[in-house]
């Protein structure tokens, strides 16, 4: 759809939308409800995609990003505790954000590991340049 085109059709679907969460907020069973009324409080963002062209309407670009960590999960036996959880955050985290700066994994942890066992500061996961382009096929 051409965006001139969706820009016509969205006030339609933003209003039909809203007055379901309205109606919903007020009618529906008490969880369905309170979903709803949180949703409203956040309204206007719902809407980002149209009113900024650059925004994509769609998630796929996160949901590539988490599809890693959700293969994990559905092929791991988990964590034994907090600590295997927080490093697994950490771990995956550190990757994604690596990969979509196309910057190399193992040399980021081999970096950072020598840099803790000698008691100096370690690497960043900031880009290492303000120019930094993230990469939506990653």
């Amino acid at each position: 759809m051409a965006r001139e085109d969706f820009e016509k059709r969205m006030p339609e679907v933003e209003r039909e939308v809203g007055r379901l969460l309205r109606r919903a907020a007020v009618c529906a069973q008490k969880k369905t409800a309170g979903m709803a009324r949180e949703i409203l409080r956040w309204e206007k963002c719902l809407w980002t995609f149209v009113d900024i062209p650059e925004v994509e309407p769609t998630n796929n670009f996160a949901e590539r990003c988490l599809r890693h960590a959700v293969m994990y999960r559905k092929t791991s036996f988990g964590t034994q505790g907090p600590e295997g959880s927080l490093f697994v955050e950490r771990i995956l985290t550190t990757v994604t954000t690596l990969k979509l700066q196309r910057r190399g994994v193992l040399d980021f942890l081999t970096d950072t590991l020598h840099a803790h066992r000698r008691g100096l500061s370690t690497p960043s996961l900031l880009p290492l340049h303000a120019s930094v382009q993230l990469s939506a096929s990653a």
